[in-house]
C-alpha cells in the first residue's frame, strides 16, 4: 500500500519512494542533554516512534540514527551566548560530562516508559569531534566557510538559495536579518561551524584554528553523512528546528556534497498547555515524571498524543489526560473481551478494518483516523479472538501494550469475563431482567460494570 508524507521541503503531500526499496534510512534530531525532556519534547519522540512502527508495518527494514547533543548548542539559536551544557554544569555544580550522562539517562528512561523504541544508531556529539572537524575542513577547502577572530562561519551567499525549507531567497533572508552580533561576519545569516574557545572554556578540542568547539548544526550534518550517507530518506524533528537548525544542516550539506541530506522532511507541531505556551514563568513546564506522579500510566500520554495529528498543535490538559486514562482502560478491557469471546467474525470484516487502519497510518501517520478504526473494532458487538488478534496487530503501531496489565489494573478473572459475556448476550436479546441479574452478580463479586457507547467497562472496586 502506498505511503504519503507531508514534506516540509516541498510544502506538499508526496508519495513516499525510498532510495532503497528494502531499507529506509532516517535521521532524527535528538535531545540537548542539559535538562529534562518536557512532555512537549517527548511528543516529537512519540511521532518519530509511530513513523518507525508504520514503516515496519509496511515491511521495511530501518536504519535510524539519532544524535545526542552534549556540546555546541548555544543558549541562543543564533551565535550568541554560552554553550547550554556549560551553563547547566555551572548552575548544578557538576562537570559537563556529568550533566550529559545524567540527563541522557533520564531521557532514555522516559523513552522506555513511553514504549518508544531506541533507534538503531545513537550518536553523541562529543564522540564525533574528528568527523565534524573533517567536515568543516572540506567546507573551507570548497570556499563555503571563512575564518574570523572568533569562529569559522558558513558563507550563505555561496548558495543559490538560502533558506530552503521556508522558501525564501538569500536576498529576502538578508533583508529580514537581525542585527549582526559579530561584525566580522560577511552576511547577517552566516552561522558558526566552529567556535574558538576562550582560555577558561570547559569544553574545547585542538583544531587547525586553535582550541575550539563545534557549533550546534555541524554535528547532525557530520553524523548523518557518516552513518546514513550523503543523502537518506527521512529527516525528522520538531517544528522549532526548521528556521535555524534544519536550514543550516541543508546549507552545510549542499556545500559539502551538493545535495540536500534528506528527501523527506517531517516536523512535529508544538504542544500547548491549557491553550497557551509551555513556560517556566507560568509554572506549566511538565515532565513525564509529573504525569507518573499524578498516578497516570505513562502510556496514557502516548494515547493522548493520538488525539491530534502530529502536524497539528495539541492542547494538553489534565482533564484530557483523565479522558485518555479511561480510554486506555476501555481499550484494554475491549481487547480482553474479544480475546475471551466466542463469536465468529467474517474474514471480510477483519480485512476491511485492517485495510482502513493501514490506509490511515500510511496517510502521513493519521493516528486520529486510525484510532477511529481501533474503536470500531473495540465496539464490535461480536466478541471474537479474531478481533483481539487484529487489535494486537494495530498495537504494533500504537505501542500501547494493550495485552499487558498496567499498575492501576488487576487481572479480571475468567469467571467475571464469562459473566460479562453472558450479560452481553442477554442485552442483545433484550432480556433486561437477566442483564440486571448478571450485573448485580458481577457487583457482588467486587467488580463495577458500566455500559458506554464504546463498550462495557469493568473495574475492580
Amino acid at each position: 500500500m502506498d505511503i504519503f508524507f507531508n514534506n516540509t521541503l516541498t510544502r506538499k503531500k508526496e508519495l513516499f519512494i525510498p532510495i532503497n526499496k528494502e531499507e529506509v534510512r532516517i535521521y532524527s534530531c535528538g535531545p540537548t542533554v542539559y535538562k529534562d525532556a518536557t512532555i512537549g519534547n517527548l511528543r516529537t519522540n512519540i511521532f518519530q516512534d509511530v513513523l518507525r512502527r508504520m514503516l515496519r508495518y509496511n515491511g521495511y527494514k530501518l536504519k535510524h540514527a539519532m544524535n545526542i547533543t552534549d556540546v555546541g548548542h548555544l543558549v541562543s539559536d543564533g551565535d550568541e551566548g554560552e554553550d547550554k551544557m556549560i551553563k547547566s554544569a555551572r548552575e548544578e555544580h557538576k562537570s559537563p560530562k556529568e550533566i550529559a550522562e545524567h540527563y541522557t539517562k533520564l531521557f532514555f528512561d522516559d523513552l522506555k516508559a513511553l514504549n518508544i523504541e531506541t533507534p538503531e544508531i545513537v550518536c553523541k556529539a562529543t564522540d564525533h569531534i574528528e568527523d565534524m572537524l573533517k567536515y568543516v575542513e572540506v567546507l573551507m577547502e570548497k570556499g563555503y566557510a571563512y575564518e574570523t577572530s572568533t569562529a569559522i562561519y558558513f558563507d550563505v551567499s555561496k548558495l543559490d538559495k538560502y533558506p530552503v525549507l521556508s522558501n525564501q531567497s538569500v536576498e529576502e533572508q538578508k533583508a529580514g536579518a537581525r542585527v549582526e552580533v559579530d561584525p566580522e561576519k560577511r552576511n547577517p545569516y552566516d552561522f558558526a561551524l566552529w567556535i574558538k574557545a576562550p582560555e577558561n572554556h570547559l569544553m574545547k578540542w585542538d583544531s587547525p584554528w586553535g582550541p575550539s568547539y563545534p557549533g550546534w548544526h555541524i554535528e547532525c550534518s557530520a553524523m548523518g553523512q557518516k552513518y546514513l550517507g550523503e543523502q537518506f530518506d527521512i529527516h525528522t524533528g520538531g517544528i522549532d528546528l526548521i528556521p535555524t537548525h534544519h536550514e543550516n544542516e541543508i546549507a552545510q550539506s549542499e556545500g559539502y556534497c551538493g545535495k540536500i541530506p534528506a528527501r523527506y522532511w517531517l516536523h512535529g507541531e508544538y504542544l500547548l498547555i491549557d491553550g497557551g505556551k509551555m513556560s517556566k514563568s507560568l509554572g506549566n513546564v511538565y515532565l513525564l515524571k509529573d504525569i507518573i506522579d499524578r498516578g497516570y500510566n505513562p502510556l496514557t500520554y502516548r494515547l493522548f498524543s493520538y488525539s491530534s495529528h502530529y502536524r497539528n498543535k495539541l492542547n494538553f490538559t489534565w482533564e484530557g489526560m483523565d479522558g485518555a486514562e479511561k480510554s486506555l482502560e476501555r481499550l484494554k478491557n475491549g481487547y480482553k473481551l474479544h480475546l475471551n469471546g466466542t463469536d465468529d467474525v467474517e474474514d471480510e470484516v477483519v480485512n476491511e478494518y485492517e485495510e482502513r487502519f493501514h490506509k490511515a497510518i500510511n496517510d502521513d501517520l493519521n493516528m486520529p483516523l486510525a484510532m477511529g478504526v481501533v474503536w470500531e473494532v473495540v465496539r464490535n458487538n461480536k466478541k471474537s479472538p479474531k478481533l483481539a488478534k487484529l487489535l494486537l496487530k494495530f498495537d504494533e503501531v500504537m505501542g500501547l501494550k494493550i495485552d499487558e496489565e498496567d499498575r492501576k489494573q488487576e487481572e479480571i478473572p475468567e469467571e467475571i469475563l464469562n459473566l460479562i459475556e453472558q450479560r452481553k448476550i442477554a442485552r442483545e436479546n433484550k432480556n433486561w431482567e437477566e442483564s440486571d441479574r448478571l450485573r448485580d452478580l458481577i457487583n457482588s463479586k467486587g467488580y463495577n460494570i458500566k455500559d458506554t457507547k464504546e463498550g462495557t467497562e469493568v473495574s475492580k472496586r
